[in-house]
């Protein structure tokens, strides 16, 4: 098995902290999740009518 380099800095990775170098690129990736820097890809949203009030009886 060939060691990827760490996907933040590219670095060779560490056992202790595979696929990353060391624990900051580690968190440094966490945090760009949590900040929506990256995103997966799919279906635009359908609009469904969720969104709308819901009408008077």
């Amino acid at each position: 098995m060939t060691d990827q380099p760490c996907p933040t800095c590219g670095k060779p990775s560490q056992a202790a902290t595979r696929p990353f170098c060391s624990a900051g690129c580690k968190d440094r990736d966490l945090l760009a999740w949590f900040a929506e820097d990256y995103r997966l890809p799919g279906r635009e949203h359908a609009q469904d009518g969720l969104d709308k009030p819901a009408e008077p009886d």
